[in-house]
């Protein structure tokens, strides 16, 4: 018995999905998407600091993703190439969100909150979120891919296109900037951005 279509596109991998979706096969392409979803929405989450700028990211980035799919070529694997349309796309949506207004919230500012662990941690996070927001995204950037995704400097290198190096060089500074924003004098907190999320 022949197992039906989508069955077989999801035990495939990635190359041959590429190849498929490349031909016309609407599910293999389908597939492709919802597999690198996850994956790509996280990425959008940690550089944007918001889910409605990360979702916008993450629906730019697939919609990137199904328009170049003829120009990956292949000398990285698509996970990484797939990464980087992501970290262009949420890029292009900081961009954005720098010329709108930030909304204000009204009732996180008018409820009122228990100073507890989880207040406590909500609020740190939100600081260190606003710090990584407030340094230029040069640095920013191999910051999050370090410290937050846990890349190497390889990898870091390879998806902004510049030298290991200047990442390292870069890291450095993005740290240093943090530092001076978030204060010298108090402990490096155990806590990410989106921890609270």
């Amino acid at each position: 018995m022949t197992p039906p279509p989508g069955t077989v596109a999801s035990m495939a991998d990635d190359d041959e999905l590429v190849s498929r979706a490349r031909g016309g096969d609407r599910t293999a392409l389908d597939t492709l998407l919802r597999r690198h979803h996850d994956r790509i929405y996280a990425i959008c989450r940690r550089i944007a600091g918001n889910d409605a700028d990360a979702a916008d990211a993450t629906q730019d980035a697939l919609i990137a993703v199904v328009r170049r799919l003829d120009r990956f070529d292949g000398r990285s694997t698509f996970s990484t190439w797939s990464y980087r349309v992501a970290t262009n796309a949420c890029l292009d949506e900081l961009r954005r969100r720098r010329r709108r207004p930030d909304p204000t919230d009204l009732d996180e500012r008018d409820t009122p909150h228990e100073p507890d662990d989880f207040t406590t941690r909500h609020a740190l996070a939100d600081e260190i979120g606003q710090a990584l927001d407030s340094i230029p995204e040069n640095f920013r950037l191999p910051v999050v891919m370090r410290d937050i995704d846990d890349l190497d400097y390889a990898e870091i290198s390879e998806l902004l296109g510049v030298p290991m190096g200047t990442v390292k060089s870069r890291i450095a500074r993005g740290r240093s900037m943090l530092a001076n924003i978030l204060g010298t004098n108090r402990p490096t907190p155990d806590v990410k951005p989106d921890d609270h999320v």
